[in-house]
């Protein structure tokens, strides 16, 4: 599945429309998540735009990027607090992070279900993952001139039901960006007053859809029994499983 890369996730968020939608959704987030003092927050994907909020608050603030996406270092001053990473190996241990952003990640992953166990591993039994993904009913699915029309995009239900089925209950739903996704000038003078709109008017057509989830610590004993009995059939049978990788490029 062809993902946006550090290039184009870059100049879409310097535009105009980009900026536009980095400060709806920015605001978005920091309404579900008020305070984040003495936590410790991940990013997965493209999460920089929006994790400035909490870099000065959080104990800690980590972005981890694809290595078919690229990387790009964050923030400009600085220590950089950004690493290059497998999606489906995260270099990070067990439950070291109390909130975990996911944007611009489910909708192009190419391994879906492996790389939502590693969140969840790396989840704390306590801490909040928040998934932020394309809206099939929303138009900002529909605009390639935007990161969010590439991938698969979800419904509110299907976006709940897979992350039941990788041991996560989900909490609040929301929808964001109700403005349309258009580089009109028009448009982006009048967007603060289309949001609200859009809000009020048409809530289940937002451009995306926000799932605040927890992990499912009851789920975990019988998935890793499974795990290792699925293992020692392939000892039995002399085959040795290696990880998939999603790739090593790193762009500039």
């Amino acid at each position: 599945m062809w993902r946006p890369d550090i290039v184009d996730l870059g100049q879409f968020y310097a535009g105009h429309l980009g900026r536009v939608a980095r400060r709806h959704l920015t605001g978005d987030i920091r309404r579900l998540w008020p305070d984040v003092k003495g936590q410790r927050v991940l990013g997965i994907g493209y999460a920089t735009p929006f994790l400035r909020p909490f870099a000065d608050e959080a104990e800690r603030t980590l972005a981890l990027m694809p290595a078919n996406q690229g990387v790009r270092l964050w923030p400009r001053t600085g220590p950089n607090r950004v690493m290059l990473a497998d999606e489906l190996e995260l270099p990070l241990p067990d439950q070291s992070f109390d909130r975990i952003l996911v944007v611009h990640c489910l909708e192009t992953a190419e391994n879906l279900r492996p790389m939502l166990r590693e969140i969840w591993r790396v989840l704390d039994s306590g801490g909040q993952a928040l998934f932020v993904v394309p809206n099939r009913r929303g138009l900002w699915s529909r605009a390639e001139n935007t990161p969010f029309g590439h991938g698969q995009p979800y419904t509110q239900g299907q976006l709940v039901r897979l992350l039941r089925d990788n041991m996560f209950d989900s909490g609040r739903v929301e929808t964001a960006l109700h403005l349309p996704p258009s580089r009109w000038r028009p448009v982006l003078r009048a967007n603060r007053l289309l949001e609200r709109m859009g809000q009020r008017l048409w809530p289940g057509f937002g451009g995306l859809i926000m799932v605040e989830a927890q992990k499912q610590v009851y789920a975990a004993t019988p998935l890793m029994a499974a795990e290792r009995k699925r293992k020692r059939r392939r000892a039995r049978a002399g085959v040795v499983a290696t990880p998939q990788r999603v790739g090593e490029t790193l762009r500039k």
